[in-house]
């Protein structure tokens, strides 16, 4: 139990410091006041996921230790759903609904698109 935890919080760690540099992008990326960088960590971390499971389901290639730290910590700590709320409650305060139409939209539909093609990306090794 306390390996998987460690194993859980390594991935969690290396994953919460990749996303805090990519996160940077809503700096110096402006589109239609979209939180670019967030954007981005979700689609990635998606993708991630995605590909990760289809492995994971098909090939003992990731073992219950490597699947806790890759899919539960890395993942995990990489994207933001409550970074992504958050910014959609800033946006809606000051009034901009459309951006928080869109950035909603953007989100779950490229999501669940690198989802996808994380997955299926993996029956091409």
């Amino acid at each position: 139990m306390l390996k998987t935890v460690l194993l859980i919080g390594a991935g969690g760690f290396i994953g919460s410091v990749a996303r805090y540099f990519v996160s940077r992008l809503n700096l110096s990326v402006d589109f239609l006041s979209i939180p670019v960088g967030t954007l981005l960590v979700n689609v990635l971390g998606s993708f991630l996921l995605g590909f990760l499971t289809a492995i994971a389901a098909k090939s003992m290639l990731l073992n219950a230790n490597w699947r806790m730290f890759l899919m539960v910590g890395l993942c995990g700590g990489f994207t933001t759903f409550s970074t992504f709320t958050a910014e959609n409650l800033v946006l809606m305060q000051n009034g901009q609904v459309f951006s928080v139409l869109l950035y909603t939209a953007l989100s779950i539909f490229l999501g669940f698109t690198a989802v996808y093609l994380g997955f299926i990306t993996s029956n091409l090794l």
